[in-house]
């Protein structure tokens, strides 16, 4: 194993528990974005519908509860659907907030059903940061890039957040993200500008990736421009960094996974403590370190470790998240008191 301190547990990367859990509630989305492979991935034999079991979030809370605090920094409800049309979605807001209020609560969603109600309803539950996809400046791109969607809708719904979190005095903060890509790349000044000046905390432009592969084209770009130019590899950071909670109740380790193939193990089976420090994760950090993936043939495939970013090497999305709530700002908030040793 690689002697490099630069990776590893560093920093805010934890051996104990993850420091980032995410929760994908349901395999449904409202949108067919140009980027996203969730239009061929419902069109496949792996799409079930699934939506995550209310009782299964409520043991994932537990646990962080039990074992989390003090290590996991904040609890984020994204990934392969949109989080808000799952029926019980608030309800598991709130159970989050009560049952572990110091961790923030930060919830990723393309906002095309972030009504007034609904924003109203989630801000009263507790979300600390709302991360707002959108990926357009004009409307005429975004529904070229945001298949199903309208602009006119979602930027109303943006703009009404906003205004709702500065009228009530909600300690609430707002990220609007932006994947640069052929259709908008010359739009990106005037999003992060607009963005900005309209009272978002946070404009997040991003790069495209190849979501762990299944992206073809992507993928076969990154690999070419690696080779070509000798790009060393190195460890990815998200067996260090996160597990993440599948609707279809599986843990695994790969955000940008689409095809299950980073799903591991069932959870009502054991528990992220157990699933943190056991063989298998211990057996994929060593394949990392190595850089021998016999053995782990998803992430030898993978070409998007490239941008990930170790706490030395530049900002991630923790660095985002840290800068807009920190474990002071949250303890305030709830009016909660944490012991010293967990802040």
């Amino acid at each position: 194993m690689t002697k490099n301190t630069k990776f590893g547990f560093v920093k805010h990367l934890s051996p104990i528990f993850p420091s980032q859990i995410m929760v994908d509630v349901t395999e449904y989305c409202n949108l067919k974005c140009i980027h996203c492979p969730h239009p061929v991935f419902q069109g496949s034999d792996l799409w079930s519908g699934a939506q995550l079991d209310f009782n299964l979030h409520k043991k994932l809370i537990d646990e962080i509860k039990q074992d989390g605090l003090g290590h996991c920094n904040y609890i984020r409800y994204t990934s392969n659907g949109e989080p808000l049309i799952h029926k019980k979605f608030l309800e598991m807001v709130q159970y989050t907030n009560k049952t572990v209020p110091s961790v923030p609560i930060n919830v990723t969603t393309n906002g095309r059903l972030l009504t007034e109600k609904k924003a109203i309803a989630l801000l009263e539950a507790g979300v600390d940061v709302f991360d707002v996809s959108l990926d357009a400046f004009y409307d005429e791109t975004y529904s070229k890039i945001r298949v199903k969607g309208d602009l006119n809708v979602t930027r109303k719904n943006v703009l009404k957040l906003i205004d709702l979190i500065k009228k009530n005095k909600f300690k609430s903060k707002l990220i609007v993200s932006y994947v640069e890509q052929e259709l908008n790349k010359n739009e990106t000044n005037l999003f992060e500008k607009f963005w900005k000046e309209s009272g978002a905390d946070f404009v997040v432009i991003r790069q495209q990736h190849s979501a762990a592969g299944a992206v073809e084209e992507r993928k076969d770009s990154m690999i070419l421009n690696q080779v070509e130019n000798k790009i060393e590899r190195k460890p990815c950071l998200y067996p260090w960094e996160r597990l993440i909670l599948s609707p279809t109740g599986y843990i695994g380790y790969c955000p940008g996974d689409w095809k299950y193939k980073s799903k591991f193990v069932k959870f009502s089976q054991t528990t992220i403590k157990k699933v943190w420090n056991g063989e298998f994760m211990n057996e994929l950090r060593k394949a990392h370190m190595t850089n021998d993936f016999s053995c782990h043939k998803f992430c030898g495939n993978c070409p998007d470790w490239e941008n990930t970013k170790w706490p030395d090497e530049g900002r991630s999305y923790s660095n985002v998240m840290n800068d807009l709530m920190d474990a002071e700002e949250v303890k305030r908030k709830k009016d909660i008191s944490v012991p010293s040793d967990l802040i």
